[in-house]
């Protein structure tokens, strides 16, 4: 009996739950802070086992837990994947993860290999199909005596169309604050040998439109720091490493709006709760109360009283009298008024989009290759995010658990002997990479 055990039992984890307790010979122990979370996840399978852990409280149950596993999922917030780590290292279990690496993850890779585990992260959707699709491609291309010349990488999670009904056209599959934070980040990439930097007050500033076959224009914009997966895929010779976030379009101007307003700010402000949203707004541009705030707003984001910017403010109940009710920051203010508007209802689809954009050039031609994939909620079931984050994960867990992937360290899912079959997996899952290659002229 191969045993697992799944730390967390978020919006992400049932399609990874399951996979596991459908494996003969594999049992399942998820452990989570709300246990009827996890008994939910866990059913009445008789291979499966939910219990009550807080990793914030655990103490040495988290290092006893974990030596009576054969392999750690962790799918808690990434400030605890170390702690994980540690303890798999100490007793000598394997680790997966669907987080970015951080220094002190890879800190952890020595120590790794001498206890002879992997310790594998970034086996999601973003980061992880999208590693192991644009490697299979890249390693095919090196292999044929190629070069990638340029290289672009969308993508996306989204209402799916017939479930785009806001003027924001996104709908909460992950935390909110979480998606008001990553509005936060400063990006930098690479654009034909030049690099270009992005301050975060740029950030939403800095998009353009990309066409997705069969689904129209979205909005990208960069993602963080590009130039380190220059070297993480192997492409020295690249003039261009893109790396971007999808939207449905005018996303990017009311964010970059927010953001200049000061609402992604995390700054503790005591007096905020008790505030008017209205009052809020009102000091964000220092209104004197002269004329109407609606106006005074609009010229003070230089846009039209009428314009889409303004209707979404207002929308999101930026411009009420209703109280702040307990936030203290900014961001979490926006990220509140943002839920309850931008969830998902019953019965409603979302949307995964990743789309990867090569040019290759060998000695006799070049070639333009676009590789796509586009996968959808399941009505009443398992949601894209959660299919296309939870399997990678789920799958990779196996595979190591059944000695298909030997490697030790720390690791992402970049070498042929953990993609090829991981991609391999979810293509009999109905999750798959389209590609299309057309000859570039020159």
């Amino acid at each position: 009996m191969k045993r697992v055990l799944v730390f967390g039992a978020g919006l992400v984890a049932r399609p990874l739950v399951r996979y596991l307790l459908d494996q003969p010979d594999f049992h399942v122990t998820v452990a989570s802070r709300t246990v009827s979370k996890a008994q939910a996840l866990v059913g009445e399978r008789p291979n499966g086992r939910a219990l009550s852990f807080d990793i914030a409280s655990g103490g040495d149950t988290l290092g006893a837990l974990v030596a009576e596993a054969d392999l750690a999922v962790s799918l808690l917030p990434y400030v605890y994947h170390v702690r994980v780590a540690e303890q798999c290292v100490r007793h000598r279990r394997h680790l997966v993860t669907t987080s970015y690496v951080k220094e002190e993850m890879r800190a952890l890779d020595r120590a790794a290999r001498e206890a002879g585990v992997i310790l594998l992260n970034e086996s999601g959707l973003d980061p992880g199909i999208d590693h192991m699709s644009a490697k299979r491609i890249i390693d095919r291309v090196h292999g044929g005596g190629g070069e990638v010349v340029s290289f672009r990488s969308y993508c996306g999670g989204l209402p799916a169309p017939d479930a785009n009904d806001n003027p924001l056209g996104y709908k909460f599959s992950w935390s909110p604050r979480g998606v008001v934070l990553a509005g936060r980040n400063d990006a930098r990439y690479l654009e034909n040998g030049r690099t270009v930097e992005v301050p975060n007050e740029r950030l939403f500033a800095t998009h353009f439109l990309t066409w997705i076959e069969g689904l129209g224009d979205f909005e990208a914009y960069p993602n963080r720091d590009s130039l380190p997966y220059i070297d993480l895929y192997s492409i020295p010779e690249t003039g261009t490493m893109y790396r971007g976030t999808l939207r449905n379009l005018g996303w990017c101007d009311v964010m970059q709006k927010l953001n200049e307003l000061g609402y992604f700010g995390l700054e503790e402000q005591a007096d905020l709760p008790g505030k008017s949203l209205r009052q809020v707004m009102a000091e964000r541009i220092a209104w004197d109360g002269t004329g109407d705030l609606q106006t005074a707003l609009a010229a003070y984001l230089n846009v039209a009283p009428n314009s889409g910017v303004m209707m979404v403010l207002e929308w999101l109940g930026l411009l009420e009298d209703a109280p702040v009710q307990g936030e203290t920051t900014l961001l979490d203010v926006l990220a509140n008024q943002m839920l309850p508007r931008m969830g998902y209802r019953a019965g409603e689809r979302d949307m995964v989009i990743l789309a990867h954009d090569f040019v290759a050039r060998y000695a006799d031609r070049s070639e333009h290759i676009l590789s796509t994939l586009i996968d959808f909620g399941i009505p009443g079931g398992d949601t894209a995010m959660a299919r296309t984050v939870g399997l990678p994960a789920a799958i990779a867990a196996r595979l190591i658990l059944e000695g298909e992937i030997r490697l030790t360290g720390v690791h992402i899912p970049v070498l042929p002997e953990i993609y090829e079959p991981v991609l391999s997996e979810l293509t009999r899952l109905g999750i798959r990479m389209e590609e299309k290659t057309e000859p570039l002229e020159g």
